[in-house]
C-alpha cells in the first residue's frame, strides 16, 4: 500500500476499507508511516469526516496496537461509564462503587482534567496514598476482589491512542467527532466489557457546546460500541451548571462521600442512578429502567455503596480517614436582585485552574485544596448581597479572581427557561 494514495483518497472524499485503516495505524505506531504523513491523513479526516464503518475501524485497529484486559469466562458481567467531561462531574467516584453492589464489575480506567474540564484522578488523588498508576495485574486483580477500580492506563493499552492524540493536539486536528469517538472508545473497549453508558455533555461548560454536536458525538460512538459487540447507550446531559453543588478536587471528593452516605445534590444523585441503571440493563442485569433505578436506590440509601467506595480506596493503597486539605473559603455576593439567568460554567473551570485546581501546563502540581462551591442554580431568585458562590482558596488567590469571577453570573428580570438535566437517551 502507498500511504500518499491513501491519504489523497481520503483527502478527495473516498472511503477506507479496514484493511487500509489498520495498515495505517500499525505503520504509523511501528514507525513505518512518518509523523509528517500521518498528520495528513489527520487533517484529511478533520476535513472530511469518516463514515460509521470507517470509525468502528478506525477504533478497532486502535485498539488492536496494544493488548486488552482479560478476564476468566467465570467473571462477572464487565461494565463501564464514560463522560466527556463537565465542571464538578465527579460521577465515577459514586457510579464504580455502587455498581459493584450489583454483581458486576467495573475496571474504570480514567484520566486527568482537560482543558477547564476537571480529572477523574485529579480528584482521587486528593485521597492520601490512593494510587492510579496499578499495573494491568494490579487492575484485574482489584477488579476481582473488590469488584471495582478507578486508576489511569498502562503504556499497554491502546499505545496508538496516546500517540495520535499527542499528533492531533498539535495539528489543531482535536476537534473532530470520528477522531474523538475513536479516541474514547478505544480506550473503553480495551477493558473487555460486556456494557457501556456514555454521559455525553453539552453547553456552556462542556466541550461540546450544542446538543446537536453532542448528539453526533453520541450516535457515533453507540454505534462504534454495537459494531463491536459491547451493548452501549448514551444520555445527553445539559452541562450549563456544575453538576452537584462542588467544583474542584478534594471538595469533590467529600461530595461524592455525602452521595455515597445517600444525601448530596439531587442532581448529582440523580445523573448517577440514571447511567448506571442504563448500564445495568444493558447488560441484562435488570428488565427495565424503573426495576434498575430501585435496586440502586436502595443500594446507594443503605450505605453499601459506601462500604465498597472505602474498600476501593484502601486496596490503591489509599487512607479516606487521614485529612484531606481544604483551603480557606470567601464568598461572593449578588450586587442586585433578579432570576439567575446564565452561569458561564467554562469560566469557572478555568477560575479554578487558575487557583491552582488544575493544570496549565503538563508538569504543573496541583492543590487539591481549591474550588469552589455554588450556593444557586439557574432559574432561582437572588436578592442584593447574596452569597452566590463560595471560593476555596486563600485570600491572596482569591483577590486576583474576583473581578473575574463576579462576570460569571448573569441576574436578568425574569426566569429563564430550564432545561432538563438529561436531554435525551441514545440507544442502538
Amino acid at each position: 500500500m502507498n500511504p500518499t494514495q491513501l491519504i489523497a483518497c481520503k483527502r478527495d472524499g473516498g472511503e477506507l476499507t479496514a484493511v487500509e485503516i489498520a495498515w495505517i495505524i500499525d505503520g504509523y505506531v511501528s514507525g513505518r508511516i512518518p509523523e509528517y504523513q500521518m498528520a495528513a491523513m489527520l487533517l484529511a479526516i478533520y476535513v472530511r469526516g469518516l463514515t460509521s464503518a470507517e470509525t468502528a475501524a478506525l477504533t478497532e485497529s486502535m485498539l488492536r496496537s496494544g493488548v486488552t484486559l482479560a478476564w476468566p469466562e467465570t467473571s462477572l458481567p464487565r461494565l463501564d461509564k464514560h463522560s466527556t467531561g463537565g465542571i464538578g462531574d465527579k460521577v465515577s467516584l459514586s457510579l464504580a462503587p455502587l455498581l459493584a453492589c450489583c454483581d458486576v464489575c467495573v475496571p474504570m480506567l480514567s484520566g486527568r482534567g482537560l482543558g477547564p474540564t476537571g480529572g477523574t484522578l485529579d480528584k482521587l488523588e486528593s485521597i492520601a496514598g490512593f494510587r492510579t498508576n496499578l499495573s494491568l495485574a494490579e487492575i484485574q486483580r482489584t477488579t476481582a476482589e473488590i469488584g471495582c477500580v478507578i486508576t489511569g492506563t498502562t503504556p499497554e493499552l491502546v499505545p496508538a491512542d496516546r500517540q495520535l492524540y499527542a499528533l492531533r493536539d498539535v495539528t489543531a486536528t482535536v476537534p473532530s467527532v470520528p477522531l474523538i469517538a475513536a479516541s474514547i472508545m478505544s480506550k473503553k473497549l480495551a477493558e473487555g466489557l460486556n456494557a457501556l453508558v456514555l454521559d455525553v455533555k453539552f453547553g456552556s461548560g462542556a466541550f461540546m457546546k450544542s446538543a446537536e454536536i453532542a448528539r453526533e458525538l453520541a450516535t457515533g460512538m453507540v454505534e462504534v460500541g454495537q459494531r463491536m459487540g459491547v451493548a452501549t447507550t448514551a444520555l445527553l446531559t445539559d452541562m450549563n451548571q456544575p453538576l452537584g453543588r462542588m467544583a474542584g478536587n478534594a471538595v469533590e471528593v467529600q461530595e461524592s462521600l455525602d452521595i455515597l452516605r445517600g444525601h448530596g445534590p439531587s442532581d448529582l444523585r440523580e445523573l448517577i442512578i440514571a447511567l448506571s441503571a442504563e448500564v445495568l440493563v444493558s447488560a441484562g442485569k435488570e428488565t427495565s429502567l424503573d426495576a434498575a433505578r430501585a435496586r440502586l436506590v436502595r443500594e446507594l440509601d443503605s450505605g453499601r455503596a459506601l462500604d465498597r467506595f472505602e474498600k476501593m480506596v484502601t486496596a490503591q493503597g489509599g487512607r479516606l480517614n487521614a485529612p484531606r486539605p481544604i483551603a480557606p473559603t470567601q464568598e461572593l455576593c449578588c450586587d442586585h436582585s433578579g432570576f439567575v439567568t446564565a452561569i458561564d460554567t467554562e469560566a469557572l473551570g478555568w477560575m479554578i485552574i487558575e487557583l491552582g485546581g488544575g493544570r496549565q501546563k503538563l508538569t504543573d502540581a496541583i492543590d487539591h485544596s481549591v474550588g469552589l462551591e455554588m450556593l444557586v442554580r439557574l432559574g432561582e431568585p437572588v436578592e442584593t448581597g447574596q452569597p452566590w458562590v463560595r471560593v476555596f482558596a486563600a485570600l491572596t488567590k482569591f483577590e486576583q479572581v474576583a473581578a473575574r469571577l463576579s462576570a460569571v453570573l448573569t441576574i436578568g428580570d425574569d426566569c429563564p427557561p430550564l432545561s432538563p438535566l438529561i436531554l435525551e437517551r441514545i440507544g442502538a
